[in-house]
């Protein structure tokens, strides 16, 4: 890439904006003459990652549990005793509050969702369903599959803003204080998906705490990067379900987790943990779906990881794939785009994502004139309920599938098309 002048665009004659917008403009169609085929939409593992697990293939070598169960039979509804002390540990839940179930912890939120909706849980003065109105705080921009999930079942989505530190306490505070139909959120704790913000525990205490007017508020702590780190320096999960017991409000948050980019992405494990009560609630319902879980594919995560500290051993091979491809991304933006007054991005200790924001207006043109150029990126949009960004502005960037050249490319390449934009935008081009 090219040395660049870096004066802010709206600091800039309209000749040289023009002069900017031509030299773009060139630079856009070199990039098309380049034939590309590149995918940024998902934060899919790459095989180079996928391989770090290849051992699962030769597991388990037993078929007995600790407890001298035949794992190849029917039963253990609340999945194998070893894994799930090994995965407590790293999620700060006592074991026996903390159940390990098939390979999508997207799922279980599914089927907590739906046994709310079907039978409301203590405090619920009736099952979900049966409310006129039920509505959600979704911090933004957040996960799209929670938000379609919610779409899907016509729930209401009530955006905050996601900070930092957490979603806005304060925000949150305000949706859910008067209001009874607001019967839950969404948070991902830990390397947010997309922001990588970190929920601190002051903030994780006051959304413990809060005033709700529904009386079963629940909370879908969605857990999914808390072993996923970028760096050395790890980012501790605040613990809420210990900060919700202590409020006086032990059965307001379901924690959810699972090795889907710990080690086969189709293939995992997945967590649920919450209080006793909730527990039991959850175990309750769930004996009519099913008999028990793949306790097979459990005993052969658990001889594979060894415990705790395997998982984190494990989690370092894969930092030292994805910690290239993420300097990439921001190299790429920060050689490109500092000072040009166009685009924010963060710069993430862990997680799966960059979260990305360009001059108002113009995700979508962005998005397009990559998709043309042979770079697939997220919807812009995606990050928010029904994929409607007010301001246009937010695209997620996913750099952990393609190769580390290929990150390189790509960025390159999504690097001018923001800079096109913008100055299309800026000169009235389009």
């Amino acid at each position: 890439m090219t040395t660049r002048d870096h004066t802010a665009l709206a600091d800039r004659s309209p000749a040289e904006l023009a002069a900017f917008l031509t030299d773009r403009q060139a630079a856009y169609a070199r990039l098309c003459d380049l034939g590309l085929t590149l995918d940024l939409t998902r934060g899919k593992p790459s095989a180079e990652q996928l391989n770090l697990s290849n051992g699962l293939l030769a597991l388990p070598t037993r078929t007995l549990d600790a407890t001298g169960a035949d794992i190849r039979n029917y039963g253990g509804l609340a999945g194998l005793p070893e894994l799930r002390s090994i995965f407590a540990e790293l999620l700060c839940v006592p074991t026996q509050q903390l159940l390990a179930a098939g390979n999508s912890s997207l799922e279980v939120m599914h089927q907590v969702l739906v046994h709310l909706r079907l039978h409301g849980r203590a405090g619920s003065p009736r099952p979900w369903a049966q409310e006129e109105r039920v509505a959600f705080v979704c911090p933004v921009p957040g996960y799209d599959r929670h938000f379609t999930m919610l779409a899907h079942h016509g729930i209401e989505m009530i955006p905050v803003p996601m900070t930092a530190d957490g979603p806005d306490p304060d925000a949150v505070a305000a949706a859910v204080a008067a209001d009874p139909a607001v019967k839950g959120m969404w948070v991902v704790p830990t390397y947010a998906n997309p922001t990588g913000a970190v929920c601190t525990q002051e903030v994780a205490a006051a959304l413990a705490a809060m005033p709700t007017a529904a009386p079963d508020f629940t909370i879908f702590w969605d857990n999914a990067y808390a072993v996923h780190h970028l760096g050395t320096e790890e980012a501790k999960s605040a613990d809420l379900l210990s900060l919700c017991a202590a409020s006086g409000n032990p059965d307001r948050a379901f924690l959810f987790a699972s090795t889907s980019k710990v080690t086969y992405a189709g293939a995992g494990v997945a967590f649920v943990g919450s209080s006793p009560a909730n527990i039991a609630w959850y175990l309750d319902h769930q004996q009519y779906a099913t008999i028990g879980p793949d306790k097979v594919n459990q005993l052969r995560h658990a001889e594979l990881l060894g415990s705790a500290q395997g998982v984190r051993d494990h989690m370092a091979r894969h930092r030292e794939i994805l910690a290239p491809k993420f300097a990439a991304v921001l190299d790429a933006l920060h050689t490109e785009l500092d000072g040009l007054g166009i685009a924010t991005w963060t710069s993430p200790t862990g997680g799966y994502f960059v979260n990305l924001d360009v001059l108002d207006g113009t995700a979508s043109r962005v998005v397009a004139l990559a998709k043309a150029a042979g770079i697939a990126l997220t919807p812009a949009g995606s990050a928010f309920p029904h994929g409607h960004d007010p301001d246009d502005r937010n695209i997620r960037l996913a750099p952990t599938f393609p190769s580390l050249e290929d990150v390189r490319t790509a960025m390159a390449g999504v690097a001018t098309c923001v800079a096109l934009a913008a100055a299309e935008r800026l000169t009235g081009a389009r």
